[in-house]
């Protein structure tokens, strides 16, 4: 297959593009759900095709198909090139790449089992099982899911390189909704809205254990709808692991995205606070706060090798110690400041153009215990467990909810709260943070469906974070 890609990309050259690449993607997933004993969803599907992304005259063009055969590359490619010479007579600015060394390697994640490999008949019975567990009285629905991805990706350019890579994710959750008149309240593990991801086999599912876990968030879901309203006002508040991943996310790694910040999302997902005069100058958060983009990190299911642009994965500090120090950008972003890309460059697939995508990233962890966060916390929240979230398209002003919290009172766990919110502005609220929990807590998220792009593209990436304490935070609703 080398051989055939090279010959395409070296037609284009010859024809007068400066840049070409192509990819040939292939994917397969499998998803299961099982609702109330019953399978709910049971899909099986894959696609395959490939992409060539032309630059002529400082231009772009692209085109795809999911048929591969030769006279399909040659059709796709002249079409990609008549799109980038059309594109070049608009006159609009130049595009210009940063340079980056031709990349050449085979890599894979780590896998032991392979998921898609294991009987279906297994699968089902293991989230049957989960199911049961939580069928107690006062829970509507019991839900039980997997999801799996094997996704294999071949990258050739006409600067030399060529990469091959496989990579395998395994995903899975329950969530008990228990029912009470009007009201419902949901209990996830090991997260919401589906669960956790990785790069991993069917080993991690192993290592979930979700029947285990089943019965408990259930009895968790009921206990709430007999709680009490979480408070309002102004308090300090820990986040769960899970929670704090959330909220890197959303107001950490999208205003780092370089493509937002010089307006090519506006259309769609939006800008960005951290204009590029604040690169180096800006206080996004207190001292105690070490964001890093990691797309080296072991089970991240924003891991590769080499992003879709052919540059080799990084570790990227995009704040440090509180200071604004870096952006995720491209080969075409990163030009424009004189840079190298940090490699950030993903497509969903072989019919999309890569976009400037999160890898994973992190919370680097602090020194503290989650008990030694509550010891010293006189009036306060514990938050667990994401239910909502809400931010402007400059990633300012946000307003995030969990599934449940626990009063903190004179350094001691209190009741149990349903419906707690908590509402901040981006630098003030990573500011008031005091304290981060040791490696010990430390875990990693996966996120398989951050939405960018127009036509939208979803992506899977990650973020690693332990419990954190937040100082003067705005919780519940009303005047404060």
């Amino acid at each position: 297959m080398e051989r055939e890609m090279k010959k395409i990309l070296d037609t284009l050259s010859a024809q007068g593009a400066s840049y070409a690449d192509m990819r040939i993607v292939e994917r397969q997933m499998e998803s299961i759900v099982v609702k109330n004993s019953r399978l709910d969803r049971n899909t099986e599907s894959q696609n395959r095709g490939f992409g060539i992304r032309v630059l002529f005259d400082g231009a772009w063009g692209f085109a795809c198909s999911f048929e591969q055969t030769p006279e399909e590359f040659v059709r796709v490619a002249e079409e990609a090139l008549k799109m980038a010479r059309g594109a070049a007579k608009l006159g609009k600015e130049k595009v210009k790449l940063a340079p980056v060394k031709a990349a050449r390697g085979s890599w894979k994640s780590p896998c032991k089992v392979n998921p898609l490999h294991v009987k279906k008949e297994q699968k089902v019975e293991l989230l049957f099982a989960a199911c049961k567990e939580m069928e107690i009285p006062g829970v509507l629905v019991a839900r039980a899911s997997f999801d799996f991805f094997v996704e294999k990706k071949l990258f050739a350019s006409t600067e030399g390189s060529y990469t091959d890579q496989e990579i395998v994710i395994s995903g899975a959750g329950i969530e008990a909704t228990a029912l009470e008149g009007d009201e419902n309240q949901n209990r996830s593990y090991p997260n919401s809205f589906g669960g956790n991801y990785v790069q991993a086999g069917y080993e991690y599912i192993e290592r979930l254990d979700l029947v285990k876990h089943a019965r408990k968030i259930a009895e968790e879901a009921v206990a709430l709808l007999k709680a009490p309203q979480a408070p309002s006002g102004q308090k300090t508040v820990i986040l769960d692991s899970s929670q704090v991943g959330l909220q890197i996310h959303e107001s950490c790694g999208h205003p780092t995205e370089l493509d937002r910040v010089l307006g090519m999302e506006l259309g769609f997902a939006g800008g960005s606070f951290l204009s590029p005069d604040k690169k180096g100058k800006f206080r996004y958060g207190s001292d105690k706060i070490t964001i890093v983009a990691d797309a080296t990190c072991p089970e991240g299911i924003g891991t590769f090798a080499f992003d879709d642009e052919g540059v080799p994965a990084q570790v990227t500090t995009l704040i440090d110690h509180g200071n604004f120090v870096g952006y995720l950008s491209s080969r075409e972003t990163a030009a424009q400041f004189g840079e190298e890309s940090n490699g950030t460059m993903r497509g969903d697939g072989w019919n999309s153009l890569p976009l400037i995508r999160m890898t994973n990233i992190n919370l680097n962890p602090g020194d503290w215990s989650l008990d030694e966060m509550i010891k010293e916390t006189e009036d306060g929240l514990l938050m667990v467990t994401n239910r909502s979230w809400s931010i402007d398209d400059q990633r300012l002003n946000f307003q995030f909810g969990t599934e449940m919290a626990y009063e903190i009172k004179n350094g001691s766990l209190g009741k149990l709260y349903k419906n707690a919110t908590y509402t901040g502005i981006t630098p003030e609220f990573w500011g008031s943070c005091d304290a981060v929990a040791s490696k010990k807590f430390w875990e990693l998220w996966g996120l398989p469906n951050c939405g960018k792009g127009e036509p939208v593209q979803t992506m899977f990436v990650g973020h690693g974070a332990s419990p954190a304490r937040y100082r003067n935070v705005r919780v519940g609703v009303g005047k404060w």
